[in-house]
């Protein structure tokens, strides 16, 4: 995905997002970014530094440092090395409009060692390939991670997950627990509880049936011919089966019948 992708999508005019230049970072490493991002939905863009652009993931529970976690990652377009500065508010009306901050970043290279020349050359292929293993050396994000591409699904769907090594963890993790309640979503967020973009991603809100209340509900899938899942919700109704008319007419004479005999065998 091309930075022509990113100018197509945006109003320069309207937007204070950078214009996108492809160039090179300074520096012998390559950079990473991953801002929090209030839009339609509360999500988290994963962003990675090669050949002079930043290849970009939306994630939409944030990244995890358990290594059992698998959070979704969906690609997006290529963005402007320029965007891992960028925080501040995109306006209504924009494509991706709401309020971006920056959550983390840092460097980060692949796992064998290697000039910045020649690990841009190896990302690129295994980006391609569709399995990219990479050690990251942020303020919150340590250590291994890898982003692998899901198989029987559209090329854009990937999986972020963390490798076990001494910065993993083995109790379940938010990354909204690592955010500081003065953070600019969070005081937009506490000032308007009632929005339906709210919704906090974190630990609490997997199903527990002891904590939540929920309608009995049918989650039916159906398999797609892109081999994407179709979920359809529909609510459980207890309804009396119909009879057909002459049943009817069957339980009807058969009460009659029986009143009959009763009155019968009471004048005896």
């Amino acid at each position: 995905m091309g930075l022509a992708t990113y100018n197509q999508k945006r109003n320069f005019s309207q937007t204070s997002e950078p214009k996108a230049v492809k160039k090179s970072s300074k520096g012998d490493q390559l950079t990473f970014v991953i801002q929090r991002h209030k839009a339609s939905h509360l999500h988290y863009d994963f962003r990675l530094e090669m050949e002079g652009t930043l290849k970009s993931w939306a994630v939409p529970k944030g990244p995890s440092l358990n290594p059992s976690d698998k959070r979704l990652a969906m690609m997006v377009e290529d963005h402007p090395l320029e965007y891992a500065k960028f925080k501040g508010i995109i306006p209504e009306g924009n494509y991706g409009a709401g309020i971006v901050e920056i959550w983390d970043h840092g460097t980060y290279e692949p796992l064998e060692d290697m000039s910045r020349e020649e690990a841009n050359k190896q990302l690129l292929k295994d980006l391609k390939k569709g399995s990219i293993k990479i050690r990251m050396h942020g303020k919150k994000l340590k250590g291994e991670f890898a982003l692998v591409r899901m198989h029987n699904a559209e090329g854009n769907t990937w999986l972020l997950i963390k490798h076990k090594d001494e910065f993993a963890v083995n109790t379940e993790y938010s990354s909204e627990d690592d955010t500081p309640k003065s953070s600019p979503i969070n005081k937009w967020l506490a000032k308007n509880p009632k929005s339906k973009s709210q919704k906090k991603i974190s630990s609490s809100q997997k199903a527990n049936p002891k904590n939540t209340k929920t309608k009995d509900t049918v989650i039916s899938i159906r398999s797609k011919s892109n081999s994407q899942a179709e979920v359809k919700k529909t609510g459980l109704k207890s309804k009396a089966p119909k009879l057909h008319s002459k049943s009817k007419e069957s339980i009807s004479r058969s009460r009659n019948e029986s009143g009959a005999a009763v009155k019968k065998k009471s004048t005896r």
